[in-house]
Formats: structure tokens, sequence, C-alpha cells
């Protein structure tokens, strides 16, 4: 059974960066397409990036993408997200995801990925 353990996150300053990654065991990496998502306290989790398994595909939440990158080396089993330029609003508990079967419809929802990590926490502080 494929696990996800996420890392990287921290307290940084409003306009720094961060670089988070996600690391999966238990199964090949690449034979899944994988997610970032994130949540605040009381809000809904919402989407972030999305990467295809072979790295062909990428989509983004539009009001991130030009601050955000997501990419993946399926030789070591990772995902990362970069995000630059950080903001309080960016304040919230990172989450990976994975699935072998996103679509065009559900790959920026919740409902799409059967796995799931734990989440990194990123305080962004003005």
């Amino acid at each position: 059974q494929v696990r996800l353990v996420e890392s990287g996150g921290g307290l940084v300053q409003a306009g720094e960066s961060v670089r988070l990654s996600c690391e999966a065991s238990g199964d090949i990496l690449s034979n899944y397409n994988a997610a970032w998502f994130r949540q605040a306290p009381g809000k809904e989790r919402e989407f972030v990036a999305h990467i295809s398994w072979s790295g062909g595909s990428i989509n983004y939440e539009s009001s991130l993408e030009d601050r955000i990158a997501i990419s993946r080396d399926n030789a070591e089993n990772t995902v990362t997200l970069q995000m630059n330029s950080l903001k309080p609003e960016d304040t919230a508990l990172y989450y990976c995801a994975a699935d072998r079967l996103t679509t065009r419809s559900n790959y920026n929802q919740p409902s799409g990925y059967a796995l799931w990590g734990q989440g990194t926490q990123v305080t962004v502080s003005s």
C-alpha cells in the first residue's frame, strides 16, 4: 500500500519562498497522478496544483499559477511544490494526494484522489 509523507513546511515571512516535498513509499509513484491541496482553519480543502504521472500535464489553480510550480522526480518517488512570494493568505495545511485515474473533471477535486498524506503546515507571517 502506497503511503505519502509531506515535508518542508514551516514559519516563513511574507514575500519568502517554500519548497514542499511529497515522498511516496510502498509503491512506485510514477504509476500515479499527483496533486497538492491546502486547507486553512474553518475553510474547505482547495486545489493548488496537479501533475500527471509522466509530468507531461500540469494544472494550477488560476489565482496561484504565477507564484507556484509543481514538479516530480519519479526516480526519487517525490513530488515537489515550489511557492514564491508567499502571502499571509497562503497559511494552511498543505496535503499531497495521488490517484491512478484522475480525469479532466476531477483532477482539481479532493474526491478525485484516494491517497493522501498527513499534511505539512505552512504559516506565513507579516
